[in-house]
């Protein structure tokens, strides 16, 4: 039997089609565009993702047996609003996960209501890009399409929708909202309240691995798959790529370098950092999950290179960096703002340390340096909580960079193991379609037959050392700026 895993990215979606026993037998990825309607604004229409969907569906079937597809699912790009009126109509285009616009919702809901009363509910605080505030937003300054909003959905249950014709979601993807109870697993009454939203609003919750319906018989047909095809409920991108690491169970840690960058910790059990500098959220094995998120990662470099520099050949700019450890410039990493862990929307990328001898390869190291060390910076809250880390997966397009898994695997000082599939999300995605349909009784089992190591980066105890210092320097920087961000708008 064959499943089909769908990647909802920012980009483009990707889609995968796996066999049963884990082999992938093809790969389609279909583009969309990304609306910057103003400065810090962040949006896309939900009909683009579904039209491309479709369309890459039908190019990742040619010349498959299309009547052995049992089952689809999801990865998908968290907290984006997507708002439906009574015909299930799109209302407006969706805020995306990166959108700065709610700095004064967020500032609200962090200091009137309290973090400690959002903690308390959601075990979260508040984030500019989390679902919560785009819908004060809405209320605010849209208050004739706030009105008319019959159903509120994030980006990859609009194509669930839109595949079987049931308002779905999934825990690990409603954890982002700050509409959603993660201890209990259940929509939070007192946040409806606060946001002014009826729980009938918002969509009927599963857990990832659960069946949500099978395809609608116009899908079926025009896809020409059975109608018996199931659909479960998928997760949000970094849980679904943690299933699609063997990232499941207690202790183990993925690192994504993809347009955002995570460190995603997996527990069996519910924990919160007192400071809430990591997300906690429900996992799609579940179970629950420890998660830092960095706004902008891979993408620092795609900025760099494409827009700066002028250049598609990433590998050849590598491949004249020099010593590690050595570099003398450093970067701040915060070109849309940043979340873990400081949650500060104000903040902006920032390069320091130049001199008359600094080099272009300089330039690049810092760049890949600068997403490492900010994911240290989550890394190191991980570490403050009692938990020991000592190896990761990696995925992500940015994995797909040997020089930066060495950095990234001697400034964590960790072991960075290699798998065999770089197809997170989607490969994921995949497997949870797989669970569903009955192919593996949990995703702890198909993560453990499916997902293979073929390579661990060992950090070298020297460099490690080297990367130690600097670490220690690159973590005064922000401290030392921050107050100049909010003047330089």
């Amino acid at each position: 039997m064959y499943y089909i895993g769908i990647d909802l990215g920012t980009s483009a979606v990707k889609l995968l089609l796996m066999e049963g026993k884990g082999k992938i037998a093809n790969v389609v990825s279909r583009e969309y565009p990304l609306y910057f309607p103003h400065p810090g604004w962040s949006e896309q229409k939900p009909e683009d993702w579904y039209a491309q969907t479709m369309a890459g569906m039908k190019e990742l079937l040619e010349g498959f047996d299309r009547t052995q597809v049992a089952g689809i699912s999801f990865g998908g790009q968290m907290h984006g609003l997507v708002i439906l009126d009574e015909q299930d109509n799109v209302i407006r285009p969706a805020i995306l996960w990166n959108d700065g616009r709610t700095s004064a919702e967020n500032d609200y809901l962090n200091s009137v209501i309290g973090k400690e009363t959002l903690s308390s509910y959601t075990a979260n605080i508040s984030f500019t890009g989390f679902t919560a505030p785009k819908l004060l937003w809405v209320e605010k300054n849209e208050p004739e399409n706030f009105a008319r909003i019959a159903k509120i959905m994030l980006p990859k249950d609009y194509l669930a929708y839109k595949l079987t014709g049931v308002h779905c979601t999934d825990v690990s993807d409603a954890s982002g909202m700050l509409l959603f109870d993660v201890k209990n697993r259940c929509w939070s009454k007192e946040m409806c309240e606060i946001c002014h939203v009826k729980e009938t609003q918002l969509a009927r919750i599963f857990e990832s691995y659960e069946t949500v319906g099978c395809v609608l018989p116009a899908v079926a047909q025009e896809l020409g798959i059975p109608g018996t095809v199931k659909v479960a409920a998928g997760a949000g991108d970094n849980a679904a790529a943690a299933v699609g690491t063997g990232t499941v169970g207690e202790g183990r840690c993925n690192i994504s370098l993809g347009t955002s960058g995570t460190i995603f910790i997996s527990s069996e059990k519910f924990g919160v950092d007192q400071n809430n500098a990591l997300h906690a959220f429900a996992h799609a094995d579940g179970h629950y999950h420890l998660m830092g998120c960095m706004l902008s990662a891979a993408s620092c470099n795609k900025w760099w290179m494409d827009d700066i520099i002028g250049t598609q050949d990433y590998a050849k700019e590598q491949a004249a960096i020099g010593k590690l450890g050595e570099n003398h410039v450093y970067f701040l990493p915060y070109l849309m703002g940043e979340r873990s862990p400081h949650n500060d929307p104000d903040a902006r990328g920032t390069f320091i340390g130049m001199t008359m001898d600094t080099t272009r390869a300089d330039m690049t190291q810092a760049v890949l340096e600068g997403v490492a060390f900010a994911l240290r910076d989550s890394f190191e809250v991980a570490k403050s909580l009692g938990i020991r880390i000592e190896r990761t997966k990696i995925c992500g397009g940015g994995a797909k960079s040997p020089l930066w898994k060495k950095i990234i695997a001697n400034v964590m000082n960790v072991r960075v193991d290699v798998i065999e599939s770089e197809e997170g999300p989607g490969y994921g995605g995949a497997m949870l379609a797989a669970v569903a349909c009955g192919e593996y009784a949990s995703v702890e089992e198909a993560a453990g037959k499916l997902v293979k190591v073929v390579d661990t980066v060992e950090p070298e105890p020297e460099l490690a050392a080297k990367y130690e210092a600097r670490y220690q320097q690159f973590r005064q920087i922000y401290p030392t700026v921050k107050g100049l961000f909010p003047k330089l708008k």
